[in-house]
């Protein structure tokens, strides 16, 4: 098989590029080593910003984020001192949309349905060959026959644990790693959102989120330990943590119901330096994860597919390779951005097992600066609603 493009994983960002590549023209194959049911299956983030949704709407798949979504002009911070109300419209100009990532995937797959090129579900043993000469290749074995690939280009967006970063050689990349020594245990219920914003909280037992995935559907997380499993906590033990560390107006209007999924989700930082190896380029959870308390996992995979799919279309069109050389260094500038917010989010609202007794006040003063500055409230809503591309 020939092609122009080999996109590696069909989660938002290898749908999101295929789209944004089929639009311009450019013939592309989608390869993923999971079944179509198992990628729409995974539950993920819901905060989009303004610039992600520009992008998802120019690719021919906002109609239904515009529809379904629910536009936040600001959240909350709940700490035991101080609440906070975060005008993001006010303070940055801009709002967040709330739509699962499980929607944006499905408007994707539907979009790639209807243009007709190919994404081969799946498929096992993909390796990537040759993608520091000018014509890579990608072999796969499917219904256990082996295939392979020709194309001018290869896009990981095959996640943290895929192939197309592992194939980079060793002393080719270099990567930064911080694993924070607490996780995620996330409750979603078909019961109404106890706010009509997030809540971000802050407290001495640990921290907790109330979030949304419409105004039927919520997504409940409080922090726990790294050994906690999502078969180790009941709904109703779930259900009297959150309670006892939301504020208490809050907890007395909490809507609790049975669970539609629960999961244990720990918490990392991590990037990878360069993106790109000859015709190789990382988007995404190939390249960078995030903690998800600043939401910006998917808007970072939107935003690498935008500067990835335009250095393509350049390349390609124009004969020009300026964009492909500053694929790298574009989008890790705004990465190192985004890692930065969402570390210093991580640590003003989280508790920390080291806290020591001179770490805690400090994080008594970081949310008491918080609500009494105007400029610090403006930095973190330029930041939340996501900043120029």
């Amino acid at each position: 098989m020939r092609t122009q493009v080999a996109i590696i994983g069909a989660g938002p960002a290898g749908l999101l590029l295929g789209q944004i590549l089929h639009n311009a023209g450019i013939d592309n194959v989608i390869l993923e080593r999971q079944s179509a049911e198992y990628v729409l299956g995974r539950v993920r983030a819901g905060v989009i910003e303004e610039g992600a949704a520009d992008i998802l709407r120019e690719a021919g798949v906002g109609a239904r984020l515009d529809r379904e979504g629910l536009v936040h002009d600001g959240f909350d911070i709940h700490a035991p001192h101080r609440d906070i109300h975060i005008n993001l419209k006010r303070l940055s100009g801009r709002a967040v949309i709330i739509y699962g990532q499980t929607e944006a995937t499905r408007d994707l797959m539907e979009a790639r349905q209807a243009s007709g090129r190919p994404t081969i579900y799946e498929a096992k043993d993909v390796a990537l060959h040759d993608f520091d000469s000018d014509s890579p290749k990608v072999s796969y074995v499917k219904d256990g026959q082996k295939h392979e690939i020709s194309c001018d280009y290869i896009a990981g967006c095959d996640g943290y644990h895929g192939i197309s970063r592992a194939s980079v050689p060793e002393a080719s990349i270099k990567t930064y790693e911080r694993v924070y020594p607490f996780a995620w245990f996330g409750l979603l219920a078909d019961v109404p959102p106890v706010s009509p914003e997030l809540i971000y909280v802050q407290n001495p037992e640990g921290f907790a989120l109330c979030s949304m995935r419409s105004m039927t559907r919520s997504r409940y997380y409080v922090q726990c330990g790294l050994d906690e499993t999502a078969e180790g906590m009941s709904d109703e033990a779930f259900w009297k943590i959150l309670k006892s560390r939301l504020p208490a107006e809050a907890a007395e209007t909490l809507v609790t119901g049975p669970s539609i999924e629960k999961l244990v989700a720990p918490l990392r930082s991590f990037v990878a330096e360069p993106m790109r190896f000859g015709r190789l380029f990382l988007a995404g959870d190939a390249a960078h994860i995030v903690p998800p308390t600043g939401a910006k996992g998917l808007n970072l995979a939107i935003s690498d597919v935008h500067y990835l799919s335009q250095a393509i279309i350049e390349h390609v069109q124009e004969k020009t390779a300026a964009g492909i050389d500053a694929y790298s260094q574009k989008a890790l500038a705004r990465i190192w951005k985004a890692e930065r917010f969402s570390a210093w989010m991580t640590q003003l609202l989280h508790r920390f097992p080291d806290t020591d007794s001179f770490a805690a006040p400090l994080q008594r003063a970081e949310v008491t600066y918080l609500a009494d500055s105007e400029a610090a409230q403006t930095a973190l809503a330029e930041n939340y609603a996501g900043l120029p591309y």
